[in-house]
């Protein structure tokens, strides 16, 4: 299969349904136009004067349970409806000037010629991921249902191991968000004292204090490369603070490589497009925006939510980003148009941690109302309600198996045999190899782990969304919770200036 691109996709005009599409759209917008003109027929409030008129053009006087209302409404149709047909918009009379007003409110503001070279480059790169994560996706779906129940029970039963091995001040004041690097090795933490701090794990000692800040730190976030293929003197890492700056920085230096303004109040989270490019934050001024790493720009400042936005977060393809808000509303959007695709409408508390699964389509939410809930974008709406902890759910995060680990050999058995045919062993350990590529792959998502102002860390199933393993910390309020992408490790930030690191039983830390 050829890989999907932006020009592509453009350019192929063999796409067997495009003809039906365009009758499908045009369908859709005649009846948009004929509702939009029917909202300004002029059309009697009396009942007595609206069955006149459905005598006049041939029409039943009532139906069977009709009321008022409705024969109203269907006289607007029948009107719409034959001078549709006519062709005529002279009976169509101006709208009332409190209708106009309604209307007017809506508006658009032209965006720069850099959003829209960076929409692009955003379809550019999403395009070919989406089509790889639906090919896995299609692989998986063929596995069989035995295979399915033995990686489910083998990665559950790994999940019920986690336990507590150790406890770290982390700074003078609570710690707000906690995050590893993508290589597994490095925690970051950020303060309401103001700084960011990276940490070597599991021995919890402190390689670099990142100053830079006049305020409370209220997100950190990693490049996708940091710690990987991204050189330490580039921008590894992103964090957001109540002084209303987004700061971006290297590891080799503290202070920041470039400092971000445009918010007019706190900023809450961070978060990094999967593509390093771009970097998102949400703010107390009721906005998220998008900001140009490369140039140190803002793109977009998007409104949306009539409250405060706290959570905002990256879908893995790169397409989507989805907004959490203290008006309990969650939106999803498409970044390469700038449309909503989904309202995640349900909670009736802020949302405080939001993060999509690693399937693509599924969304899980934390609010204030002690709830988790998963919205499935392909019905557009929740899929399921976990009543989680009880008090506020802080921070929620799916497990992401982002790159494959160096799988050990079985151990061989201490008999030696002489002259023995080598290559069936040979066979079988390709074949051991190959089913725990298939298990790694499919554990992605699997799980997930959520943190609340109670003092606990639960892990839960991510298929049937129960109770998997429940975590004590030190602490009153847990702020935030992280997972590691080889399944050893699992962060907590705590109010009490703490974060703890949790590990399965049996894995050496």
């Amino acid at each position: 299969m050829s890989e999907l691109t932006y020009d592509s996709l453009m350019d192929d005009g063999n796409y067997l349904g495009s003809e039906r599409a365009r009758m499908e759209n045009k369908v859709i917008l005649d009846e948009l136009e004929r509702k939009k003109k029917a909202r300004n027929l002029a059309v009697p409030t009396d009942d007595n004067k609206v069955k006149a008129r459905l005598r006049e053009i041939g029409e039943p006087i009532t139906l069977f349970g009709e009321r008022a209302a409705d024969r109203r409404d269907r006289l607007i149709y029948v009107l719409s409806q034959i001078n549709a047909a006519r062709g005529d918009d002279h009976p169509i009379e101006e709208a009332s000037s409190e209708e106009s007003e309604e209307e007017g409110e809506e508006f658009y503001t032209e965006g720069s010629l850099e959003l829209l070279q960076a929409r692009r480059n955003l379809a550019e790169f999403s395009l070919p991921r989406a089509q790889k994560r639906v090919a896995q996706q299609r692989i998986d779906s063929k596995i069989p249902l035995g295979r399915i129940i033995d990686i489910r029970k083998k990665v559950f039963a790994g999940v019920k191991r986690f336990s507590n091995i150790g406890s770290q001040i982390g700074d003078e004041r609570p710690i707000s968000q906690v995050r590893f690097a993508p290589n597994n090795k490095i925690l970051a933490t950020g303060s309401w004292s103001g700084t960011v701090k990276l940490w070597n794990v599991p021995a919890c000692t402190t390689i670099r204090t990142l100053r830079g800040h006049g305020d409370r730190v209220g997100g950190v976030a990693w490049h996708p490369q940091a710690t990987l293929t991204q050189e330490e003197g580039l921008v590894n890492l992103v964090s957001g603070a109540g002084d209303m700056c987004v700061n971006l920085w290297s590891l080799n230096s503290d202070a920041p490589l470039s400092v971000m303004k445009g918010h007019a109040d706190r900023i809450c989270r961070v978060a990094f497009h999967p593509s390093g490019h771009f970097v998102a934050s949400a703010s107390f001024d009721t906005t998220w925006r998008l900001w140009d790493v490369n140039s140190s720009k803002e793109l977009l400042l998007q409104e949306g939510h009539s409250k405060e936005v706290y959570a905002v977060e990256f879908q893995g393809d790169g397409a989507l980003i989805a907004s959490g808000g203290l008006d309990a509303i969650g939106r999803v959007w498409d970044l390469r148009t700038g449309r909503t695709a989904m309202v995640l409408d349900g909670h009736v508390q802020g949302i405080f941690g939001i993060d999509f699964s690693p399937n693509g389509y599924q969304i899980a939410t934390g609010a204030g109302d002690d709830t988790i809930r998963i919205w499935d974008m392909r019905s557009l709406k929740a899929l399921y309600t976990i009543p989680a902890h009880v008090s506020n759910v802080s921070d929620v995060r799916f497990f992401r198996a982002d790159a494959l680990p160096s799988f050990k050999p079985k151990a061989e058995s201490a008999d030696v045999f002489m002259n023995e045919n080598t290559e069936g062993t040979d066979a079988d350990k390709s074949h051991d190899t190959e089913d725990d590529v298939q298990e790694w792959k499919y554990r992605s998502g699997l799980y997930l782990a959520s943190s609340g102002y109670d003092g606990y860390v639960k892990l839960w199933s991510a298929d049937d969304w129960q109770l998997l393993r429940t975590l004590t910390t030190d602490s009153g309020k847990v702020m935030s919770v992280d997972l590691t992408s080889d399944a050893e490790l699992l962060a907590s930030g705590t109010y009490n200036r703490n974060f703890q690191l949790f590990a399965p039983e049996d894995i050496p830390v």
